[in-house]
């Protein structure tokens, strides 16, 4: 893992930095890799307190099958390999820290602020913050606060913490329905809750759970939570299980649960980047797809976080616009600099940069 730096005390003068990243999620991360290989060093920030954005925070031993040359990658293990092709470039991390402001300079820089006092003044600033600060929407029942990140979790860190337990499971999206197969079997008893029949789902994934529900290896009950319930064991009250109402408004359930899982989605929130004064379009940000600048000069988009005709919000897609507003970026800072499309398997100076300068190529 990379070594966060400290927080820089609010100081009349910032801290220079040649581009600033905000988001260190796997686009954010490539971003560093592609600066990099131009010969430009990068800060990054997160309000995270560990890397890897979604892919880290809510899914990461979700399997990933469309990076390209990896048929099936980890999202925890793109996370780690996407950091390890950065280590050469040495950005600094800042993180456990939200970005409060980004304000351009007379001088052409760009002030960045964040909400522990780090001040930094950059060249160019990349702006990679998925879908910007995100709370996963809570089960709302009376009492539940006393149980949630003991017995009640809104994401998976680590599938095993959830063998051997009888489990419920809340939601009808992919996670709900990817975790449901997942853990069917391992799970001592599994309860999958949905309001409707319809699942919003892969097809795939739900023919397999039904599949399993015909089965008799877990059970599938059409309705909501009602309530939560409890027993007091040695002064102790933890929960026991949920009070399920179906949907035909008249039957009652209790399941025993000594782990419930909620899948209800995100609320994405753009938070401070909305108050920054940049162009946006149904709470993303616009960009051109030749530099995937903002509409302010020096402030680029990359990732979920932007907007173009045809947008595909993938990782994949990410990558490519990091490449692309990285050429940006170094005719932004260096404009008298004539650009040239170099390539890592022949270039002695990329691979001078990656520290395998001198190496066979084959």
């Amino acid at each position: 893992m990379p070594e966060t730096s400290a927080a820089f005390a609010a100081s009349a003068e910032p801290t220079p930095a040649e581009v600033v990243i905000i988001g260190a999620g796997p686009v954010g991360l490539f971003q560093i890799f592609e600066l990099g290989l131009l010969g430009m060093s990068a800060h990054i920030i997160d309000s995270l307190t560990q890397v890897g954005g979604q892919c880290t925070e809510l899914y990461p031993e979700k399997p990933i099958y469309d990076i390209p040359a990896l048929p099936i990658c980890g999202a925890q293990e793109l996370i780690d390999r996407l950091l390890e092709q950065a280590k050469p470039f040495k950005a600094t991390f800042h993180l456990g820290q939200e970005v409060t402001e980004v304000r351009p300079q007379p001088d052409g820089r760009i002030l960045v602020a964040t909400s522990t006092g780090t001040r930094l003044s950059a060249g160019a600033v990349v702006i990679a913050a998925g879908v910007g600060s995100f709370q996963p929407r809570r089960l709302a029942l009376p009492g539940i606060e006393a149980f949630e990140g003991k017995s009640v979790h809104y994401r998976v860190k680590t599938a095993a913490d959830f063998h051997g337990r009888d489990l419920i499971i809340c939601g009808g999206g992919d996670s709900a329905r990817d975790w449901t197969v997942a853990l069917c079997g391992k799970a001592r008893s599994l309860t999958l809750v949905h309001r409707r029949a319809e699942f919003r789902a892969a097809p795939a994934t739900v023919a397999r759970m039904r599949e399993l529900v015909a089965e008799g290896k877990m059970r599938l009950v059409e309705g909501h939570a009602a309530a939560i319930h409890t027993e007091t064991h040695a002064g102790e009250t933890r929960l026991s299980g949920l009070v399920l109402q179906t949907n035909d408004g008249q039957t009652t359930l209790q399941v025993a649960a000594d782990r419930v899982l909620a899948f209800f989605g995100l609320h994405p929130k753009l938070g401070p980047i909305a108050e920054w004064g940049l162009e946006l379009e149904k709470k993303a940000l616009k960009v051109d797809t030749e530099k995937f600048q903002t509409s302010v000069p020096g402030i680029y988009a990359i990732g979920d976080i932007n907007t173009y005709p045809g947008k595909k919000k993938l990782i994949l897609s990410g990558f490519h616009e990091a490449a692309l507003a990285a050429f940006a970026i170094q005719h932004h800072l260096f404009p008298e600099k004539r650009q040239f499309l170099q390539y890592t398997t022949t270039s002695p100076i990329m691979q001078k940069r990656l520290g395998v300068a001198g190496a066979e190529t084959h």
